[in-house]
This record gives structure tokens, C-alpha cells and sequence, in this order.
């Protein structure tokens, strides 16, 4: 299971950083939130995946999994949700004020 999930790490890797690598704006964040989504990946994929029962206090479980990770993948999914909204909506403001999504328009005029 960990190496499809390696794979399946490796090409969202692989995606984000194509995306990154492009002169559109709109391609740069869906690359970065492809990116965030491989971190994801790649979190529960080095915390073991393994089965087990509920980390619960009450039961006395032989094996239990580690509630620790998921808890941090959840934390940065909100994070990440609320800065992929940020740059889109960053990004229609810029588009409205310049009229392009360009990035070596938007970079503006070099000063020589």
C-alpha cells in the first residue's frame, strides 16, 4: 500500500511543480494546492498506515492507531483551503485591475 501511495505522492509532486513552473497565475495555485495535497500524502503515508482500533480511553485496545497525524492533516487542510481562496481571490482582483493573468505581464516594466 505505501508504494501506490508513493506513486500517487510522486505524481501529484511531479503535477505541482510543473503547474508552479508555468506563466499562468490561475495554473500556479492549482499547483500549489496540488502540492499541498502530495504533503498530505506524504504525512500519512510516513506515519505508517496501518489498522487498529480507535485511540479510545475507555477500551484497552492491543493495537491503536495514532490519532497525531491525522490531526495535523486536518489542521492543514483548513490552512491550506483558506490560502488557496486568498491567492484566487487575489488573483480575480489582479486579473479585474490589469486585465491579464500573465505572469510576465504582471511582473511589470524592468528599470534599466
Amino acid at each position: 500500500m505505501e508504494l501506490y501511495m508513493s506513486l500517487a505522492i510522486g505524481v501529484l509532486f511531479a503535477v505541482g511543480v510543473y503547474l508552479i513552473l508555468s506563466k499562468s497565475l490561475l495554473r500556479i495555485i492549482l499547483g500549489t494546492s496540488l502540492l499541498t495535497h502530495g504533503v498530505h500524502l506524504l504525512l500519512l503515508t510516513t506515519a505508517k498506515l496501518k489498522t487498529g482500533a480507535a485511540p479510545l480511553l475507555g477500551e484497552q485496545a492491543d493495537s491503536y492507531v495514532d490519532p497525531l497525524p491525522q490531526a495535523l492533516i486536518l489542521t492543514s487542510i483548513v490552512i491550506s483551503f483558506g490560502v488557496t481562496s486568498f491567492f484566487f481571490v487575489l488573483a480575480y482582483k489582479a486579473y479585474q485591475r490589469l486585465g491579464t493573468d500573465d505572469m510576465e505581464e504582471l511582473r511589470g516594466e524592468e528599470d534599466e
